[in-house]
C-alpha cells in the first residue's frame, strides 16, 4: 500500500525534516496550530523520517503536543465567542420578559392555554403618504424611535409587546408572561388587565404626541442610554426636516405622526404557534380578531374599545375617572374640548365590515387629546400655504373628523377669523334641493337672504352631521325578505320565491340608484365647496399678507355671528324666522 502524502508547502524545501524546519514551519503557520501539527505529524510518518536523531524527534514530538494545546484553546475560544454571540441573539430578538417567564415556569410551555387577557393594536395614520418624505434609512430610524417610546410605555407598565410590522404593532396584558396576574382571582385578573390596557393605550396615543414634536419630555422619560440614544437619532431627523430643511414648510405642514388604536379583552388561546424550529409565542382567538378590525376604525390620534371591554371600565369607575380626568385638562387648556360630554368622549357606534357580510361590531370611540381641537387648527394654518395640496388635505380633515363637534367647530371658527366664505347654502341645496328651492319661493327668489338664514342657523357641524345621517342610511344593510315559505306543492313554492326575488330585485334597483347618486354627486359636492371656498381664500393669500403687514390688522379680524349649535334641518321654526329675514 502506498502511504498518503501531505501537500507539501511551497516554503517547505524536502520531506526530510529535523527539528529546525518544523520549528521555522511553525512559526509560519502560529496562526492555525491545528495544520500545522497535523502536517508534522504526517510528515514523520514519510520514509526516510524513520532514522532522524533522537533528539529531534523528541523535539518535534514536544512541538507537535505544543500546537496540539494551542489548537484546542483556540477551540474552545471560538466556542466561547460563539456561545456568546449567539446569546447576544437572543437578547438582541427574544424579549427578556417572555424569557424571565418561561424560567420562572421552571421549563418551555408546550401546550396552549385558554385565558382572559386585553389585547391591542397600533397603526401609525396614512405613514404610506408620511414615509415619502424620508428616505427608507430615516424611516427605519424614525420608527425604531417611536416603538422604542412605546416598548418603554409597556416596560413600566408591565404590557408585552407580542409583535411588530412595519408601521403597526401588537401588545396585550395578562397570560403566562404576565407576573402581576399570578395570585390574582379571575375577577381581579379582569379588571386588572382592562384598567392596565386602558391607561397604557392613552399613554400611547399621549407619548405619541409629544413624540411628533420631538419633546425633550419624551427622552427625559427614557433610563437606558441605548433608547435614549434611539430616540434622539430620530428626534434629529425630525428636527432638521422642521427647521432646517428646504422641505420644512411642507414638512410641517403634512407630516404629523398620528397612531390609531384598537383594544379589546376576551378569552384567547396564548401560547407557542408555528413549526418546529420556528415556534412564536402568540395568541389567537375571536377577541384578538375584533381588536385587529376595531384598529382599522379607530379614531385617528384615539382609541376604539369594544363594548364589553367599556361594560368593565364602566363597573369598576374607570370610565367616570377618566371623564373627570380629561374634563380637568381639557378646562385648564380652555379648549374647545372643555365643554365635551361624557357620550362624547365615549362615542358609541355600530362598526359594520360590509366585506365580512355585515358583521357588526358594538363600539365605543374614545377621544385621548385634550388639545386635538387646537391641534388640528395648527396643523390647517400651515396648510393654508400649501396651495391646492394643502387645500385637499384640509378637506380630508373635515372629512374625516366631520362627526366630531369640538373639532369642527374650531375649523369653522377659524374659517370665520380668516374671513373664508362657506358657502352653506349651496350645500343645503345639494343636500335637500326641494327644501331650498321652497324656502327660495318664500322669500320670492332673494337667494342672499336665504343663504343669510341658513349661515345664521346652521354650524358647518350640522350640514356635516345631516350629510353623515344620509350616509349611515344608504350604507345600513338592507334586510332580507321572509323566506319563510311553507312548501305545499312545486308551482305555489317557485311562484312566492319568484315574488320575493322580483321585489328584493326592484328594491336593490332603488337603493342602487340612490346610492350611486349620493356617494358621486352629493357627497363629493358637499366637500369641493369646502375646498372651492379654501381656495378662494387661498388666491388672496398674497394681498392679504402684504395688506396685514402694513394695517397690522390680523388680531383685529372680525367672526362671524355665533351661530346656533345643534340645529337641524326639520325644525318647525324654519318658515316663520324665513318669513322675518
Amino acid at each position: 500500500m502506498t502511504s498518503h502524502k501531505p501537500p507539501l508547502p511551497a516554503s517547505f524545501p524536502s520531506e526530510r525534516i529535523d527539528a529546525r524546519k518544523a520549528l521555522e514551519f511553525t512559526r509560519k503557520h502560529e496562526k492555525d496550530p491545528a495544520y500545522a501539527a497535523r502536517f508534522l505529524r504526517d510528515l514523520l510518518q514519510f520514509p526516510g523520517n524513520e532514522g532522524i536523531p533522537r533528539e529531534d524527534l523528541e523535539f518535534i514530538q514536544k512541538l507537535i503536543a505544543e500546537l496540539n494545546r494551542k489548537a484546542e484553546e483556540k477551540s474552545n475560544s471560538l466556542e466561547r465567542e460563539e456561545s456568546a454571540f449567539r446569546k447576544e441573539i437572543v437578547d438582541y430578538y427574544i424579549p427578556r420578559d417572555l424569557i424571565d417567564a418561561i424560567v420562572a415556569n421552571g421549563g418551555i410551555p408546550r401546550e396552549s392555554v385558554d385565558t382572559q387577557i386585553g389585547v391591542a393594536f397600533i397603526d401609525i395614520a396614512d405613514y404610506t403618504f408620511l414615509a415619502k418624505f424620508l428616505s427608507p434609512k430615516e424611516n427605519q430610524v424614525l420608527l425604531n424611535g417611536l416603538y422604542t417610546v412605546f416598548g418603554n410605555v409597556l416596560k413600566r407598565r408591565g404590557g408585552y409587546l407580542n409583535k411588530t410590522e412595519g408601521d403597526s404593532l401588537m401588545f396585550h396584558f395578562g397570560g403566562l408572561i404576565d407576573r402581576r396576574v399570578a395570585n390574582l382571582s379571575p375577577e381581579e385578573n379582569l379588571v386588572y388587565i382592562a384598567t392596565a390596557l386602558f391607561y397604557t393605550c392613552v399613554e400611547m396615543q399621549r407619548v405619541c404626541y409629544y413624540f411628533n414634536e420631538a419633546s425633550a419630555k419624551v427622552i427625559e422619560g427614557l433610563d437606558d442610554p441605548e433608547e435614549q440614544r434611539t430616540v434622539q437619532d430620530a428626534f434629529d431627523i425630525m428636527r432638521y426636516m422642521r427647521t432646517e430643511s428646504i422641505l420644512a414648510n411642507s414638512f410641517n405642514a403634512l407630516f404629523q405622526i398620528r397612531i390609531r388604536i384598537g383594544a379589546n379583552v376576551g378569552e384567547v388561546s396564548i401560547g407557542n404557534f408555528g413549526p418546529p424550529g420556528n415556534k412564536r409565542w402568540d395568541v389567537i382567538g375571536v377577541p384578538v380578531i375584533e381588536a385587529k378590525r376595531m384598529e382599522s376604525t379607530a379614531p385617528v390620534g384615539g382609541l376604539r374599545i369594544s363594548e364589553h371591554f367599556y361594560e368593565i371600565l364602566e363597573k369598576n369607575g374607570i370610565i367616570d375617572r377618566y371623564y373627570q380626568e380629561f374634563l380637568q385638562e381639557s378646562r385648564a387648556l380652555n379648549g374647545y374640548f372643555r365643554e365635551i360630554t361624557k357620550e362624547e368622549l365615549f362615542s358609541f357606534s355600530s362598526v359594520i365590515l360590509k366585506d365580512k357580510h355585515n358583521v357588526t361590531f358594538r363600539t365605543y370611540s374614545v377621544q385621548v387629546n385634550p388639545g386635538l381641537p387646537e391641534t388640528i387648527v395648527d396643523q390647517i394654518i400651515l396648510l393654508f400655504y400649501k396651495g391646492g395640496i394643502g387645500a385637499d388635505k384640509i378637506v380630508d380633515l373635515i372629512k374625516y373628523y366631520r362627526g366630531n363637534k369640538h373639532v369642527i367647530r374650531a375649523i369653522e371658527d377659524l374659517f370665520a377669523e380668516r374671513r373664508i366664505k362657506l358657502r352653506k347654502g349651496k350645500m343645503v341645496y345639494y343636500l335637500f334641493p326641494e327644501k331650498y328651492r321652497s324656502s327660495l319661493r318664500i322669500m320670492n327668489g332673494d337667494k342672499a337672504k336665504v343663504e343669510l338664514y341658513i349661515d345664521r342657523k346652521y354650524r358647518l357641524f350640522d350640514v356635516l352631521r345631516t350629510l353623515g345621517d344620509y350616509q349611515d342610511r344608504l350604507k345600513a344593510p338592507s334586510h332580507a325578505l321572509d323566506e319563510t315559505i311553507a312548501f305545499q306543492h312545486y308551482e305555489q313554492y317557485m311562484s312566492r320565491e319568484f315574488q320575493s326575488l322580483n321585489t328584493l330585485y326592484k328594491r336593490t334597483i332603488k337603493n342602487s340608484i340612490h346610492n350611486t347618486y349620493f356617494f358621486n354627486i352629493i357627497f363629493p359636492l358637499i366637500f369641493t365647496s369646502i375646498k372651492a371656498s379654501i381656495l378662494e381664500y387661498q388666491a388672496g393669500l398674497p394681498q392679504q399678507m402684504e395688506a396685514m403687514e402694513l394695517s397690522g390688522v390680523l388680531a383685529g379680524m372680525e367672526t362671524l355671528t355665533p351661530i346656533q349649535a345643534g340645529a337641524t334641518f326639520s325644525d318647525d321654526e324654519e318658515l316663520e324666522e324665513l318669513q322675518r329675514i
